[in-house]
Parts: C-alpha cells; sequence; structure tokens
C-alpha cells in the first residue's frame, strides 16, 4: 500500500504551476477590465488544480495498466512501481476530476450555463488523453491539448468567470501561458523518447525526435515573451515579464546542451517555475499598471 508521501509524489505536485500560473495570469487579465473577484479566483484556482491532479493520476493509472511505465525515467509512478493497486489510482483520479466539475459547476452557474459544455470537454480531454482505446496523447497531440486546455481555456475562462468578458490582454496572456505549459510536457516527452518509443508511445517528441524537440522546447519558451511585447500596447509595465528571462534561460539549459533522462528534469521544474515568474510579473503588470 503506497504510503501518503508517495501518494504525495503520485500525484506530481511539480506540475501543480501549470494549475496555478492560468488562474494569476486570467484574474491579472480580468483586473486590467476592472472585473476581478477574489472568491471567483479561488474557484477557479480550486478547478485547475484538482483537473491537473485528476489528469494526473489518470495518467499513471492509464500509463501503468499499458505498461507504459514499467521502464520510466523520473518521479514515481504509482501503479508503474507497483506501490498502488490500479483500482486505487483510478479512484483518487476520478475523485479529484469530480471535485474539480462540482466547483467548476458552481462557477458555471454563478456566470453562463454554456461553461458547463466547456468543463465536460475538459473533463474527456483530461481522461482520454492517456485513456480509452485510442487516447490521443499517444497520437502526438498532448502538446496542443495542454496549450488548449491549461492556456486558452484556464487563462480565458478565468478572465471571463470573473469579468464576464474576455479581452485581447487575456488572449495574448492566454498564449504565453499555454506554450509555458506545452515547453513543460515537450521536456517531459523528450525526456522518456527512449522508453515511450520501446512502448510504442507516439507522443510528439518521438515524431518530431530529440533535435527538433529541443528546438521546439526553445521556441515554446521565447513565445511568452513575445506576448510580453504585445502587452506593452496595453500598458509598458508589461516589460517586467522580461524579469522571468533568467528563469526560462535555466529551463532551456539541460535541453540545448543535450542532456538526457534524468538530468532533464530541472528543464521540466524551471519551466514550470518560469511560468509561474512570468504570470505573476504579468498579471500584476496588467492589474494595476492598465
Amino acid at each position: 500500500m503506497a504510503t501518503a508521501a508517495q501518494w504525495i509524489e503520485g500525484a506530481r505536485p511539480r506540475t501543480l504551476p501549470n494549475a496555478i500560473a492560468p488562474v494569476l495570469a486570467g484574474t491579472g487579465a480580468a483586473a486590467a477590465i476592472d472585473g476581478a473577484v477574489w472568491w471567483k479566483a479561488l474557484l477557479a484556482l480550486g478547478v485547475s488544480m484538482a483537473l491537473i491532479i485528476g489528469v494526473n493520476f489518470a495518467n499513471d493509472y492509464s500509463d501503468g495498466i499499458r505498461g507504459t511505465d514499467d521502464e520510466r525515467v523520473g518521479p514515481l509512478r504509482l501503479v508503474g512501481s507497483g506501490v498502488a493497486t490500479p483500482a486505487a489510482v483510478r479512484g483518487a483520479a476520478v475523485a479529484s476530476l469530480a471535485l474539480g466539475a462540482v466547483l467548476g459547476l458552481v462557477l458555471a452557474v454563478l456566470s453562463a450555463w454554456w461553461l458547463i459544455l466547456i468543463g465536460a470537454v475538459c473533463l474527456a480531454g483530461a481522461w482520454f488523453y492517456t485513456g480509452g482505446s485510442t487516447p490521443y496523447g499517444y497520437r502526438g497531440f498532448g502538446e496542443i491539448a495542454v496549450f488548449v486546455f491549461f492556456g486558452l481555456v484556464a487563462v480565458l475562462g478565468t478572465q471571463f468567470v470573473q469579468a464576464e468578458r474576455i479581452d485581447w490582454a487575456g488572449v495574448a496572456l492566454a498564449v504565453g501561458v499555454g506554450a509555458f505549459s506545452s515547453a513543460v510536457l515537450v521536456a517531459n516527452n523528450l525526456r522518456d523518447i527512449p522508453t515511450d518509443t520501446e512502448t510504442g508511445k507516439t507522443t510528439l517528441a518521438v515524431k518530431l525526435g530529440d533535435t527538433r524537440t529541443r528546438t521546439l522546447h526553445l521556441a515554446l519558451l521565447a513565445a511568452p515573451f513575445v506576448m510580453t511585447l504585445v502587452l506593452v500596447a496595453r500598458t509598458p509595465w508589461a516589460l517586467a515579464g522580461l524579469l522571468a528571462i533568467p528563469l526560462a534561460i535555466r529551463a532551456n539549459a539541460p535541453v540545448r546542451t543535450g542532456k538526457g533522462g534524468l538530468e532533464l528534469i530541472p528543464a521540466l521544474r524551471d519551466s514550470g517555475l518560469a511560468m509561474l515568474a512570468w504570470s505573476v510579473l504579468s498579471a500584476l503588470a496588467l492589474g494595476f499598471g492598465a
């Protein structure tokens, strides 16, 4: 039976910046149009965190029963390592996703009914990333899904439920967060190219190959800073987002220097930290400077 520490590690807390950053960015975008509502932001954060933990447990379960995680390099996989039963991990995934659904339903009731439909799509995307008979994560669409769900949907959804509208600055922030979030997954899948190739998991990294995947990681880390320059049209304070560049450079260092395996784990961590820093800086700039 897995210990509490193993369950926490299995939830992959290093991915939490992917859940926190879009809510911060979306709240900053809402504040820029005088629409920030702190308790709705907290509800949105609850939705985002519950969904990402649910996704992580769902991936652990689905990859584990397929044998994809048997030789995985990196953080603990509960099913693949045998410390937890598939049923227990599936139950944790369902519970987390259900919590996210309930919190999301509350926001939808308070905002717009059609958000329920978007929430249903998000839940389906979470489960079928590695679940079901033809998971899209095994066909190279993972990065696109992350960009959409943890970038566009999460940021603009957070802005909308607070301000009841979205604007171009929110879209720019959503693109930046989506690019960062995709960079985290690219680093993860770059690390796993050897094992994914052996198990038949055709991620985008497997399709692109090692060299082009490393180039993609750099491009994704650069994209948010292009959005920073776009946001200057709203307020010159948006240039504060450039202060996250050193973190982005550090995140890309293991990738551009040809590291592999466990040596790429800092790239995942620092890509997430760069995203968090950029989101905080950009949200504050828009919230107080626009």
